[in-house]
């Protein structure tokens, strides 16, 4: 076996993290250009953090002045610190006939599962952390009207309609500098279906659209799907993440403006005991620490559709 096993395994990894299948609906959100600090690396209390200027300056503006000198405006800045989520694999144990030779193939096969977990679960996060708390006026939440006759899917649930999307356009609208373009729509399963099944509305815009294409937009929206979304309560207050859903819970789509989302990937991290050192169970042992963070730069421009 290599001296640089572990170093081999680590950089695939990393490697198979960074090119996996991404969230869609967080293309084109560019990482944070701030550094990452790892502090108490080590110990118990770990983490990544990142500090992040922010500001709400934005100078007022003169419109046909004719008084000089023009007033003189303060620029006005801020950070803020935001921890990175952690996410920790369990110990995974490989024989030496496992990994012997170290090659892409057999890393992959060994950690297809590993890189799987982590993204479904960062990614779940993320479009957790995007979804509004609960209704306000900067953070609307709405609940599906199925249309004019009032349409139930099986379950009892009404169906996602066209003017449902309109409504969630019009209570973006009213939120006061709600950037029109970058608006994007993530539908849970129940709702995508709802579409698809509206074809006077929709014709063929959710179906006829290959990989690499851009997403459909309607009503002002990008839209996209996904499949681990957030629960809210029956008073339009979103669930924690993890929890288990109850019987009066629904799931939520969510929108949100492109610009208003921060995203960083922090350090990706393995821990290794090689099988030399387990003379019980001559076995290699590794697990991975992932640090991932996604969430709006400020609570507003979001919303939810229940």
């Amino acid at each position: 076996m290599p001296a640089n096993f572990a170093d081999v395994w680590l950089d695939r990894v990393i490697n198979n993290l960074t090119t996996a299948d991404q969230a869609p609906f967080l293309d084109g959100i560019a990482e944070m250009d701030v550094d990452v600090s790892q502090m108490g690396e080590g110990t118990i209390t770990e983490s990544n953090v990142i500090h992040v200027p922010t500001s709400e300056f934005a100078p007022d503006i003169l419109i046909n002045n004719s008084t000089y000198p023009i007033a003189l405006q303060a620029y006005t800045d801020d950070q803020v610190i935001i921890q990175l989520d952690k996410y920790q694999t369990k110990v995974v144990t490989l024989s030496d006939d496992q990994v012997l030779g170290a090659s892409y193939d057999r890393i992959d096969n060994a950690t297809r599962k590993t890189v799987q977990k982590l993204t479904s679960e960062k990614f779940g996060k993320a479009v957790h952390a995007i979804a509004p708390t609960s209704t306000t006026a900067n953070t609307p939440v709405i609940t599906a009207t199925g249309g004019a006759t009032a349409e139930a899917a099986p379950g009892g649930r009404l169906r996602l309609v066209y003017e449902d999307l309109v409504s969630l356009k019009e209570a973006f609208d009213a939120i006061d500098g709600c950037p029109v373009e970058g608006r994007r729509l993530v539908l849970n399963s129940n709702h995508y279906n709802d579409l698809l099944r509206d074809r006077k509305n929709f014709g063929d815009q959710l179906v006829n659209y290959k990989t690499g294409d851009v997403a459909p937009t309607i009503a002002g929206f990008e839209i996209y799907q996904y499949v681990n979304m957030p629960y809210f309560t029956s008073l339009n207050v979103k669930k924690a993440y993890g929890s288990v859903p109850g019987g009066t819970d629904k799931k939520a789509s969510i929108a949100f403006v492109k610009d208003n989302i921060a995203k960083k990937t922090g350090n990706t991290k393995q821990y290794f005991t090689a099988a030399v050192d387990n003379p019980t169970t001559q076995t290699n042992q590794l697990a991975y620490r992932h640090y991932f963070i996604a969430v709006p730069f400020q609570a507003k421009w979001l919303g939810a559709i229940l």
